[in-house]
């Protein structure tokens, strides 16, 4: 099954991220704690607790924070209480955009998300407006020049829901977003094909292609609202074609 061409924006969100170390550390432990206190405290039966454990080691996250971050979620320890709060939109061209983030003061961080699609272009909407054009799930991203056959025989055999290769060769292995993300994840890994890429996601159902001055502008929107300090996870159907 083939799909877009990718991985240069995959790259440019794994560049993005590497570029904003500083804040990396405070948003896996609000990860963590969040994790730990809506799934429990155990890793081996809280998928999204195991992912972000596995995001803060990756990042040389210290043991005993990671530790700690878990302990407060799970009531151990005494701590911030921080809420998720989703907020939806269209960016450039119609696309769409999905905002997630973890805050104790929903009135700052909605002033601030709506201040930043209002001033970039973009278009704050309402609950469920864009939601439905993305599907939840777990998205594992392998390379250009992984081994098809291999990458399918080793996914499907963990579990997956499909495998997808793009144009430029990047092969997508899509799973539920529950203990069979991590799964596949560990199966793909013990087989030798570690993912460049795995998160659980939003993926969009359709793309919205940009190029030129639309593909600047939705650039600027989206790198304004991953830079805002409440925001976790940007989400978004545009698909910016550097290239063009």
């Amino acid at each position: 099954m083939a799909g877009h061409s990718k991985w240069a924006n995959i790259k440019h969100k794994k560049a993005a991220t590497d570029a904003k170390r500083g804040k990396i550390f405070t948003r896996l432990i609000k990860e963590i704690t969040v994790a730990a206190r809506l799934g429990g405290s155990d890793a081996s039966i809280n998928p999204r607790l195991r992912l972000a454990i596995d995001k803060a080691r990756d990042q040389n996250m210290p043991k005993d924070t990671i530790e700690n971050a878990s302990k407060r979620g799970s009531g151990q320890l005494e701590g911030v209480s921080y809420e998720e709060i989703r907020y939806e939109g269209y960016g450039i061209g119609g696309s769409a955009i999905i905002v997630d983030c973890m805050t104790d003061n929903r009135t700052r961080t909605v002033a601030e998300v709506r201040h930043a699609f209002s001033k970039y272009g973009g278009s704050f909407g309402t609950d469920g407006s864009v939601s439905f054009l993305f599907r939840h799930c777990g998205q594992l991203i392998l390379e250009p020049g992984a081994s098809e056959d291999k990458v399918m025989e080793v996914a499907l055999d963990a579990g997956a829901d499909d495998i997808v290769t793009n144009d430029d060769g990047s092969i997508e292995v899509i799973t539920a977003p529950t203990n069979a993300f991590i799964t596949v994840k560990d199966a793909l890994g013990k087989s030798g094909l570690e993912p460049a890429y795995a998160e659980i996601t939003m993926k969009p159902l359709a793309e919205v292609v940009l190029t030129g001055d639309d593909a600047a502008k939705m650039q600027k929107l989206l790198d304004v609202l991953e830079n805002l300090d409440d925001v976790q996870e940007v989400f978004t159907t545009a698909l910016i074609d550097e290239a063009a």
